[in-house]
């Protein structure tokens, strides 16, 4: 009997499909620095700007309703989570850390919502800087 071996072939070993490159690792740092400016390095002008608006809207809002900044610490599980959140916001976070902005403690529920939009704001921009990175690759047009 004949071996088939049409099916088979030789594969070489290649590189990764989508190759690291500067920019890639560039774009998402300053775009969760500064919101939006990833995308703006990446010449995606509109959706940059349209970005940071959106980031500093949200969390001036979050500021207005006296929203709490959450600090670093290793106490509570949502202290945590709402403090990874917060950094999400980049610059924003530290200004308001250097400002001492949003280190009230008011129990209202304009409050409760304010630190809600505070923690979106940053998390929508770890998300903007993910996409950044994918553009950089290539993975996204």
């Amino acid at each position: 009997m004949a071996k088939p071996t049409a099916g088979k072939s030789k594969t070489t070993p290649a590189g990764p499909e989508y190759p690291l490159t500067a920019m890639a690792v560039v774009a998402p740092i300053v775009g969760w620095l500064v919101p939006g400016a990833g995308h703006i390095l990446l010449k995606r002008y509109v959706r940059g700007i349209l970005l940071f608006v959106s980031v500093a809207a949200m969390f001036a809002i979050g500021l207005g309703m006296h929203g709490r900044i959450y600090q670093p610490n290793g106490g509570d599980i949502l202290d945590i989570l709402g403090f990874v959140g917060d950094v999400g916001a980049g610059a924003l976070y530290f200004l308001a850390r250097i400002m001492d902005w949003g280190n009230v403690m008011a129990a209202t529920a304009a409050a409760d919502y304010g630190k809600t939009f505070l923690i979106v704001a940053g998390l929508l921009n770890f998300i903007a800087a993910a996409d950044a990175h994918h553009i950089a690759l290539g993975k996204k047009p």
